[in-house]
């Protein structure tokens, strides 16, 4: 098997498109779709000041790179959620990364703040880890954005994790999610930072090949609280559709798109709902609420500790 551009020994080969690489070509590739995929999607537009939701891992790390690469000027966030030796390494190798491309990053503790971690955060809660994680991660993200000035938030959702979750929003008809799961979410000036996902047309595997070419140091575990979550199982099942059938996801992403922009001109915006602000505001916080307190605000409640929302800034 032979590099396309140059005749060398391939690297990799990329069922979906049909067509093997060598690493320096692979590289100029995957740079030049992600570039494609913002200008054609008004990803990062002329005056934004994005920052990055960084884990730790290929993903996040990889289109930290990325847009340093391209000259694009973003630091991180990143949400320390106190799972022991997990969270520890996750935060070494972000700092690691943004000691190399000179950016600064802003690190919330959840053992600080809720004095205990992830797991016991959510078993007062009364919801699994991944659902209080979630609830954390878009507040303090979100809030960070707002008071620091980034007007977007990137994230490094690829491929396999767009599809999956739109294919488990299907099989439930979870038409709220259907409606808002786009590729990026308009901002609320104030209130909530605008959203967008780069590398939503790129496979978990050229993320990770992009990743290990540029030599990134990145934390190859998943999540502890990952297993035997459903979003594991769809992306097995697409994984197998895509083995028997390479393009499959990507042709199923972008025909979702496409139908989720006629949808948008067809119904009127109020019809249905469009984005995370839900029907009002915190009377706490004055952050986006759907309906009376914010999740964090009741969490912080439920907790007894007084409202609070603090960060170490790192770099």
């Amino acid at each position: 098997m032979k590099c396309r551009i140059c005749g060398q020994a391939a690297s990799i080969a990329l069922r979906s498109h049909k067509i093997a690489f060598c690493d320096t070509h692979f590289l100029i590739f995957f740079e030049k779709r992600v570039q494609t995929t913002i200008r054609r999607y008004a990803l990062i537009q002329s005056g934004d000041r994005p920052i990055v939701a960084v884990s730790g891992g290929k993903d996040s790390l990889s289109l930290w790179l990325f847009l340093h690469r391209m000259g694009i000027a973003a630091d991180g966030i990143y949400v320390d959620l106190g799972i022991g030796d997990y969270s520890r390494i996750s935060l070494e190798k972000i700092k690691a990364v943004a000691d190399t491309i000179g950016k600064k990053v802003y690190i919330f503790h959840v053992p600080d703040i809720f004095q205990r971690g992830i797991r016991e955060v959510a078993k007062v809660l009364r919801r699994v880890p991944c659902s209080a994680c979630g609830m954390i991660k878009r507040y303090v993200m979100n809030r960070i954005c707002v008071e620091k000035g980034y007007n977007l938030l990137l994230t490094g959702h690829n491929l396999d994790d767009e599809a999956a979750a739109l294919f488990g929003n299907v099989l439930y008809w979870k038409k709220d999610y259907l409606w808002k799961k786009d590729i990026s979410l308009d901002e609320d000036e104030g209130h909530l930072s605008r959203k967008a996902k780069p590398f939503f047309l790129c496979s978990e595997r050229e993320v990770a090949a992009y990743a290990i070419i540029s030599g990134i140091d990145y934390i190859y575990d998943e999540c502890p609280f990952s297993k035997g979550a459903k979003t594991i199982m769809y992306k097995n099942v697409l994984g197998n559709i895509e083995e028997a059938s390479p393009g499959t996801k990507l042709m199923f992403i972008k025909g979702y798109l496409k139908e989720l922009q006629e949808m948008k001109q067809r119904f009127l915006p109020g019809n249905l709902r469009t984005d995370e602000a839900g029907d009002g505001y915190c009377g706490v916080c004055g952050y986006p609420s759907g309906g009376g307190m914010c999740g964090y605000c009741r969490t912080l409640q439920k907790l007894e500790i007084p409202y609070t929302v603090e960060f170490e800034e790192y770099g």
